[in-house]
């Protein structure tokens, strides 16, 4: 990808596209991030206009820079990821949560502190979505997943910062044909639940998604994934619409026990099947929240049965 223009590249200082409490929208400062991550050092160099930035095809650079921006955005003093798994980007991670938290506000003042529940479906090795809401809004989490790899790195970023294992429970779903089936235990609510699905429908597709990118980009090689991923982050079968298709219907079995579901979709010609889904299962009422990170184009589906 070469040294990456969103961050320290030529343009607006303000990233077109993030929401307005997004603590990203800037341009990063590469000296102060140094500055809370030493390792972030050896990647920083001029870039193509003589401005400090990464190298974001360098997946050990990406993972420095997340360490640093946890780091000094959110007091996250150790964030360790085993080789391979999914590195998310940062900013557009914090996105979600702060549309959520609009979502949640419903036009009143944001919803802070633990009475605010939050189930994170694949909360994966990196736990990056309860570390950025408790550390924004003070929120409570529960995440789950299928792998207990995952799932017991992120424990270890957990007990490694002192607090967060009275903000953050971990759970493994022992069924991974299921979502909500058989994690939840008796009598337990939420306020919210929040996904982001894995996206292809093959470990093949993925491959080939990765191919296409590095050749857009001019990279040769084998692939490699700047933001990683193991299988179950990046591909399941029938992809991320037969994933919400099957979210949505376990979601219409437990309709009160989550005020809000949610879910990322990447693809927007998916929207439509996912409506009808959720016509179907007889939501209340259905949200698409628009998000974009420059070019990039997403969206969150939110719906509600109370």
């Amino acid at each position: 990808m070469g040294t990456g223009n969103t961050a320290g590249g030529r343009g607006p200082d303000l990233k077109p596209g993030l929401h307005p409490r997004n603590r990203h929208r800037g341009r990063y400062d590469f000296p102060a991030l140094v500055g809370a991550c030493a390792d972030l050092a050896g990647f920083v160099r001029p870039n193509a206009y003589g401005e400090l930035s990464i190298d974001f095809a360098d997946p050990l650079a990406v993972r420095a820079l997340n360490r640093a921006l946890l780091s000094q955005d959110y007091a996250i003093a150790h964030w360790e990821l085993p080789s391979g798994y999914l590195c998310p980007p940062i900013p557009g991670r914090a996105d979600y949560l702060h549309h959520a938290a609009d979502l949640l506000a419903a036009g009143g003042p944001i919803p802070r502190g633990a009475a605010v529940r939050v189930l994170d479906i694949g909360v994966g090795a990196n736990c990056i979505y309860p570390l950025l809401g408790h550390r924004e809004y003070g929120w409570q989490f529960l995440g789950s997943d299928i792998d207990p790899a995952a799932l017991a790195a992120a424990a270890r970023i957990v007990q490694a910062n002192p607090g967060l294992d009275r903000a953050i429970e971990l759970r493994l779903q022992p069924d991974p044909g299921h979502i909500f089936q058989g994690l939840l235990r008796d009598g337990e609510t939420f306020t919210l639940s929040i996904c982001n699905p894995p996206f292809h429908a093959s470990a093949q597709e993925a491959r080939a998604a990765t191919r296409r990118k590095l050749a857009n980009l001019g990279i040769a090689g084998a692939p490699r994934l700047n933001f990683g991923g193991r299988d179950a982050e990046l591909w399941c079968p029938g992809g991320e619409a037969a994933f919400l298709a099957r979210m949505i219907a376990e979601s219409a079995q437990i309709p009160l026990r989550c005020r809000w579901f949610s879910a990322l979709v990447a693809r927007s010609a998916n929207l439509p099947g996912l409506r009808r889904a959720l016509a179907e299962a007889g939501a209340t009422t259905v949200r698409t929240l628009d998000m974009a990170q420059g070019q990039k184009q997403s969206r969150i589906l939110a719906w509600t049965f109370c």
